[in-house]
């Protein structure tokens, strides 16, 4: 059964001798190292990347999708550009299964765009998509050094600290809404929802739920205890914020991810622990967090009335529309559900309203898998959870491989795990998660458990190690 797991989530896949077979890799890579060899340019190739990747995740919440589109397209040529002058061997090291999932992932979109109904708008849509799966592959690059990945979070972080000061401000201040966000007849109407620099609530709390767990590991991970009150400061004022937004959505995943950040801390730091606390410590911290959670359910009304808005169905007018359109996307679904419609959301617009229930127009299909599912179809949606899955195994291994070496850079995954988890649980009732400022975000992280993905054999000698140090 282990042997089974492995082979399904491409644990013991023999990467290097898959890409040492490759026509197309021996083929193109290092077509031009020859000329690194005399480039200044090259020379400096990651940090040059580094400082890329940085205006993208600066700039994210404060600027068009212009122009962060203009900036992503830099980031797929360079990446490009690096990728030709490389040595086979180095880039042969920095290739994961996550890397052959995401290019299948790409292959499966690039089928459904030849048999979309609607080629021209699939079509641009698929170059969106691959600038996307481009700045994955970037990031994973550069990540694998630790101090540009340290870089990197640290810079999210800070950035993330200046939206969520800006939509305290607004909390204090009031804020016009700019659309209406919350059922006109519910007690709530009235309520500030804060949406900062992005526009919209549910949006910022889609772009703060990572901010808010990498501070929450960045109070383990820092050293010193000033970077330990800089990481507490920012835990305290991300959460504070996302709160605020009122996102439904957003606090689903804001649950979901503080759990799971939690259990895996506990986890981490069970090694340490005597006997006693080895097995109470997990249901103590997860029971008092759902304690928390309930008793500000019952005493804070406007927490209770959100919440308890999410189970009532059709009389919420927000749960009412998204009931509705996807009783139109499972019909589209059903209509195609090989390869789907192709990627995008020209694409959807361009089919949706030949399903549509009168007077409810969307823009997508308010639910990431059930977009991915009219998208790309069951294929996509199957390789979709495929990657996930392998991220997901990747992830743990080497957190638990890191713990065994007494590593805080395993603080970092815990992080990864915990987010992701928390944004497709948000994900689940909307799609912020295509959204720029969101997005570029998710292929971070999944980037970032690609980073420290080493073959399934040297973890093994590396837990052998050890555990003959430890005896």
């Amino acid at each position: 059964m282990n042997l089974v797991w492995q082979r399904f989530t491409l644990s013991s896949l023999p990467v290097k001798e898959y890409l040492a077979s490759s026509y197309v890799h021996r083929t193109l890579v290092g077509l031009l190292s020859s000329w690194r060899q005399t480039s200044v340019l090259i020379q400096w190739g990651d940090a040059i990347a580094a400082a890329l990747l940085s205006l993208v995740y600066t700039l994210a919440p404060f600027t068009s999708s212009t122009l962060i589109g203009l900036l992503l397209v830099a980031c797929a040529g360079f990446w490009l550009l690096l990728t030709l002058s490389d040595e086979r061997t180095t880039n042969v090291s920095s290739v994961t299964p996550i890397h052959l999932l995401v290019l299948l992932y790409w292959a499966i979109a690039a089928a459904a765009t030849a048999l979309s109904p609607v080629k021209k708008a699939a079509i641009n849509d698929l170059a969106t998509l691959s600038l996307y799966l481009l700045l994955f592959a970037l990031c994973a690059r550069v990540l694998r050094s630790p101090r540009l990945r340290s870089w990197i979070i640290t810079l999210y972080l800070h950035v993330s600290l200046i939206v969520s000061v800006y939509g305290l401000r607004q909390w204090f201040f009031g804020a016009t809404a700019l659309a209406t966000w919350v059922d006109p007849e519910s007690p709530l109407s009235k309520t500030t929802r804060v949406y900062s620099y992005l526009g919209n609530p549910n949006l910022l709390a889609g772009y703060l739920l990572p901010a808010v767990i990498f501070s929450l590991v960045a109070i383990f991970a820092w050293q010193g205890w000033l970077k330990k009150a800089l990481a507490l400061t920012m835990f305290i004022v991300n959460t504070a914020c996302l709160i605020l937004t009122f996102s439904r959505g957003g606090w689903i995943g804001l649950v979901v991810s503080i759990l799971v950040a939690m259990a895996l801390l506990v986890y981490w730091k069970s090694i340490e622990m005597p006997p006693f606390w080895r097995t109470w410590s997990l249901p103590i911290v997860l029971g008092g967090l759902i304690g928390v959670l309930l008793l500000a359910v019952i005493f804070v009304e406007p927490v209770r009335l959100r919440v308890f808005s999410i189970f009532a169905d059709r009389q919420d007018s927000s749960n009412n529309f998204r009931r509705n359109v996807w009783d139109a996307v499972f019909e589209m679904i059903a209509d195609r559900p090989i390869l789907g419609i192709g990627p995008g959301h020209n694409s959807f617009n361009k089919v949706y309203p030949l399903y549509q229930h009168p007077r409810y127009t969307a823009l997508s299909a308010y639910s990431i898998l059930l977009e991915v599912a009219v998208e790309t179809g069951f294929v996509g949606l199957a390789c979709f959870l495929w990657l996930i899955i392998v991220a997901f195994n990747t992830a743990f291994l080497q957190m638990r491989r890191l713990r065994q070496l007494i590593n805080v850079e395993g603080f970092w995954l815990i992080g990864a795990i915990a987010t992701l988890l928390g944004m497709l649980a948000h994900g689940t009732v909307d799609t912020v998660w295509y959204r720029p400022e969101v997005n570029t975000l998710w292929w971070l992280i999944v980037a970032l458990i690609a980073s420290y993905w080493t073959p399934l054999a040297q973890n093994q000698a590396n837990s052998s190690n050890s555990d003959l140090a430890a005896s």
